[in-house]
């Protein structure tokens, strides 16, 4: 009995041995492909928008000083208040001024008195010489009286109209409308006219938004303008929105105002500022701020996420799977970011299946599984920006 267990047991260990040599001659099951998500591009009307850095200015910028000399007799106004155009500020003393203009003024009434007597004696010379009482030598003499008499009122009608005008600029008013600065004058300080800086006053609406651009942009532009996709700035009022250091989205709205007539061969860039209302007086001149300046005509371009976008060295890569249910990779060209998606200009067709997701590890030629789906656009989403070797990028583009 013993004898034969063991023949049991060896037979059994042969049979086990056989069936894992036999297992281990067949090949293990292939993997199932991938599955990946597909979509076909999202198709937009596309603006491209190009954005700048800078500050904005006021448009009247006033430092105020006095046309005439005297004391300081009265301030008018509070440091930092918005004036109106007109409004008094300073009154300087007076009371020189107003006699200046009596004196003046009793200069021009000796002038007018003296012409009319200069008159009167060259009418009766006239007389007197028809009858041959007079010499012609003495009658010329008398008209002379007359022309200089004329003169001198003249001389005594401007010398009031100058002191009228000194009286008038003791009273020192804002030229434009705008906020004031502090006073740098107190009353009893003596003021010298043209020298003395009393304030300044600065607009605020209308007010400048101040930027440079490179002179790629310029460029840029300039070749639009000629194929009539976007006008340039010089002639047409193209769009501009600024957004503030602790805003997230381009509030403030205007046109472009001013593009310079040559580019700075220091810094390679040319300057140019828009034109941003401002009825509140919110913005404050000196203030930083980003804008965005219309960089493009409206042309169509396909969108699909960041996501979606391979890079290969220098190049940009989309994956696209064709009817073999094989992915294949594209090289494109893309674009700006608009709702959340990057434009891609070209290197896809509209009816082909871009993969959006399942893309890591992915191989070229290598069969997937694709599920349909659709891309949606996604407002506020941040991705990065992609860098075109070509041509300064765009920042940012919008849905027409």
């Amino acid at each position: 009995m013993i004898e034969q267990a063991g023949w049991l047991r060896t037979v059994s260990a042969g049979v086990a041995l056989m069936t894992l040599a036999a297992c281990a001659k067949e090949a293990p099951p292939a993997p199932p492909p991938p599955g990946v998500s597909v979509a076909l591009p999202l198709q937009r009307e596309i603006n491209d928008w190009d954005e700048y850095v800078g500050r904005f200015e006021a448009l009247q910028d006033a430092e105020i000083r006095p046309r005439v000399s005297g004391t300081i007799d009265r301030v008018l106004f509070t440091d930092g208040q918005y004036v109106r155009s007109g409004q008094p500020l300073f009154v300087i003393d007076p009371r020189p001024y107003r006699a200046a203009l009596l004196q003046a003024q009793a200069t021009q009434a000796k002038a007018q008195a003296t012409l009319v007597n200069a008159r009167s004696e060259s009418a009766r010379a006239g007389k007197l010489l028809e009858a041959q009482a007079i010499s012609r030598e003495e009658f010329e003499q008398k008209q002379a009286a007359v022309g200089t008499a004329s003169a001198d009122l003249a001389a005594g009608r401007a010398g009031v109209n100058t002191a009228q005008l000194n009286l008038s600029f003791t009273t020192v008013r804002a030229p434009v409308a705008g906020r004031v600065s502090n006073r740098r004058v107190s009353k009893g300080n003596f003021a010298t006219e043209g020298t003395t800086v009393l304030t300044r006053v600065v607009s605020t609406d209308p007010i400048w938004f101040a930027f440079e651009g490179a002179e790629s942009f310029y460029l840029k532009y300039l070749r639009q303008d000629r194929t009539g996709e976007r006008g340039s700035s010089r002639g047409t009022a193209n769009p501009v929105e600024v957004k503030l250091a602790d805003e997230p989205t381009y509030r403030w709205r205007g046109k472009m105002d001013f593009l310079d007539n040559a580019i700075d061969q220091n810094s390679g860039t040319i300057r140019a500022h828009a034109l941003i209302p401002n009825p509140q007086g919110f913005l404050t001149p000196g203030m930083f701020g980003r804008a965005r300046l219309l960089g493009s005509g409206t042309y169509r371009a396909m969108l699909v996420p960041d996501e979606a976008i391979t890079t290969d060295q220098t190049r940009k890569l989309v994956y696209v799977v064709g009817k073999d249910n094989k992915a294949a990779p594209r090289p494109v060209e893309t674009g700006p970011l608009v709702d959340g998606l990057r434009v891609i200009k070209s290197g896809v067709k509209p009816n082909e299946r871009v993969i959006i997701a399942g893309i890591t590890n992915l191989q070229p030629g290598a069969v997937v599984t694709p599920k349909l789906t659709k891309i949606a656009a996604r407002p506020g989403a941040v991705s990065p920006s992609a860098q075109p070797d070509s041509a300064p990028p765009s920042s940012e583009a919008t849905v027409r």
